[in-house]
């Protein structure tokens, strides 16, 4: 009686995970690597940057769709090397008036927001700038 549970739970689950997207699959599998935002000003920017360590991102801004790709071996080796020198520290308190940037990084289960932005996470930051610039592109 009990041989039907053996074939029957890995066909249900092998049935269950192919009707679904790849995506969602992926999605469900994939643990965060490192996650930044960037909000504030008087445009209103709400950037953020997820990277997955399977080395894809999900890019989102205020205006537009999430985009989904995934990085060079080249641009997550850089992001990687920058990473290992990055040292998150303590959150900054917001500043009086208006139109500030609000940088938000969180990696390896430290997160902080600054409104000025660090020495140590500027090769992060302007890195991963540069990937929602390449990447982003609104349908």
């Amino acid at each position: 009686m009990r041989n039907w549970r053996i074939v029957l739970l890995p066909a249900l689950l092998l049935a269950t995970t192919a009707s679904m997207p790849p995506a969602q699959a992926d999605a469900a599998s994939r643990k965060v690597l490192v996650d930044f935002r960037k909000e504030g000003g008087f445009a209103g920017l709400n950037d953020r940057v997820l990277v997955y360590g399977n080395g894809c991102v999900r890019l989102s801004r205020r205006t537009g769709p999430a985009v989904d790709k995934c990085l060079t071996a080249k641009e997550n080796r850089t992001l990687r090397t920058y990473l290992k020198k990055l040292r998150i520290g303590g959150s900054e308190p917001r500043p009086q008036g208006a139109d500030f940037i609000k940088y938000t990084l969180a990696y390896d289960q430290r997160r902080a927001s600054r409104y000025t932005l660090p020495d140590g996470w500027q090769p992060v930051v302007r890195h991963l700038e540069k990937i929602m610039e390449k990447y982003w592109a609104p349908d």
